[in-house]
């Protein structure tokens, strides 16, 4: 058995004194691990790197079987972001959100395209709404997704405010009436494009998707989100 793809590396673990064992995210082999021999290597350091696009062979005797990958870098991701913090930690929550949330071997094309955009926009300007809709996508890929299209109760598409802890759907102000403390606030910026869209935005936004991630997605596998995603809403409590 082989295939031949590209992929984002999500992870990578040792394995011995020489091989490496990694994680990458493709769009026709979804989520799917694979040994590296030499990948232990100081010459692989660089090229096994959270966020890198890699040229990717996989081979086992066995579909079943872990089987092994030659690796080649397309481009490199989280060296040039070293200078950012919080435009690393956002690499490094999508690449442990991608590892928790995602079902080995099964292909999500859209959502990889999605990672593709959010990854390469890193550093530049528009990425915080990037990552903010990002997670909104990673809940909707996984079955979890939000109806932030229209009001639940008066079915209007404007003046959305909230949503609703119970359904994950958009309610308006007027919709709310005297049930408006028991909702999420729902940032203005996440659903209108035109909106400037600040960390102050993002740490609302993040409330939110983090919610459903937490109580929807996480309780459904029963483990915890992972910790990257914790560090990286530490870090940008200190950005403003």
């Amino acid at each position: 058995m082989d295939w031949r793809d590209e992929g984002i590396l999500l992870s990578m673990r040792r394995h011995g004194e020489a091989t490496a064992l990694i994680e990458v995210f493709s769009a026709l082999h979804g989520r799917h691990a694979g040994a590296v021999r030499g990948g232990a290597s100081r010459k692989m350091a660089a090229v096994l790197q959270p966020g890198a696009q890699l040229d990717l062979i996989w081979r086992a005797r066995l579909d079943a079987h872990l089987g092994s990958f030659t690796v080649e870098l397309i481009r490199a991701r989280a060296g040039p972001l070293l200078g950012d913090r919080l435009a690393l930690g956002a690499l490094t929550s999508a690449a442990a959100l991608c590892r928790f949330a995602l079902p080995e071997r099964m292909a999500y094309p859209g959502l990889y395209a999605q990672t593709l955009r959010l990854l390469d926009s890193l550093g530049a300007p528009g990425w915080l709404r990037g990552y903010a809709q990002w997670e909104l996508a990673l809940l909707d890929a996984t079955g979890f997704g939000l109806d932030l299209d229209q009001c639940a109760v008066t079915g209007r598409a404007t003046g959305l405010a909230y949503v609703s802890p119970r359904t994950g759907r958009a309610v308006t102000q007027d919709g709310a009436g005297d049930y408006a403390a028991r909702l999420l606030p729902l940032p203005a910026a996440l659903h209108d494009a035109s909106a400037p869209f600040s960390a102050e935005d993002l740490r609302a936004a993040l409330h939110l998707s983090g919610y459903f991630l937490q109580n929807w997605l996480a309780d459904s596998t029963g483990r915890p989100l992972p910790e990257a995603r914790a560090r990286f809403l530490t870090l940008l409590d200190g950005y403003s």
